[in-house]
């Protein structure tokens, strides 16, 4: 994160914030005891289409996004695997929540100065973009109020999540979205800090610092998509901005 122009940051009231989503290195998926293995596509060895609508929540409202993604009428074609099975087909119900993921979960809690829940809730994100065979991503809220220290002060962690990660996209033809089961339910983490963040090189650090300490736990997945950073920027008299899909800060 290196820029050629001279902005004086405080000046512009820079804020940011980061939500780091790292993969955890599990023997089985989340909610079920298929394994957390990648395949290549030319390995699958059946498929199945879906339809997928927006759902009303709990509380008996629908997402506004889930509304607008449901206006452009898309086919989703699945590739499963010997290795996936009828939970990530959304054709039996889920598991209990995997024990090795939540141990993992709680270490990087106490890592990261947390106050863990008294009770993991799974509750449901509604998503229809194909990413989830059931139009909904499970995630549990499992801490709060955390912090690292860094040499601009004190980065709060607001929340830290243990949800299942989404099915990866490998294609689209026409109207038809395909999509690989093998990633969908693998378990992850996600950590969103509070907008404690001053400056690029200071999220360039913060980044870093949180990378160090998930990759000391020696139980998370490494290796390019294994985790995925999204970073919201706000000036002052400006609106927040969100960056998704930041590869490596």
């Amino acid at each position: 994160m290196t820029s050629t122009l001279n902005l004086d940051y405080k000046k512009l009231g820079l804020k940011a914030g980061l939500e780091i989503h790292q993969q955890l290195n599990t023997k089985h998926k989340l909610f079920c005891r298929c394994p957390t293995l990648l395949r290549d596509t030319s390995e699958s060895t059946y498929e199945f289409y879906r339809y997928l609508r927006p759902t009303q929540s709990e509380m008996g409202e629908t997402d506004r996004a889930a509304l607008e993604e449901a206006k452009v009428i898309r086919k989703f074609r699945y590739k499963a695997y010997p290795s996936t099975c009828l939970v990530e087909n959304d054709e039996e119900p889920p598991r209990e929540l995997n024990e090795e993921a939540i141990d993992t979960t709680l270490m990087i809690t106490r890592l990261l100065h947390m106050q863990p829940v008294d009770e993991l809730h799974t509750m449901r994100k509604i998503v229809i973009d194909g990413s989830n065979t059931a139009g909904f991503q499970r995630t549990s809220l499992a801490a709060t109020a955390g912090y690292i220290e860094t040499s601009e002060g004190r980065v709060g962690m607001d929340v830290l999540c243990l949800e299942e990660d989404a099915a990866q996209r490998v294609g689209e033809e026409g109207d038809t979205v395909v999509f690989s089961l093998d990633r969908l339910g693998i378990p992850l983490v996600e950590i969103g800090t509070a907008p404690d963040i001053v400056s690029p090189a200071h999220a360039r650090e913060t980044a870093e610092q949180i990378g160090m300490i998930l990759r000391s736990t020696g139980a998370v997945k490494r290796g390019i998509g294994t985790i995925r950073q999204d970073v919201n920027i706000s000036i002052a008299g400006g609106a927040r901005v969100e960056i998704k899909g930041v590869q490596e800060l």
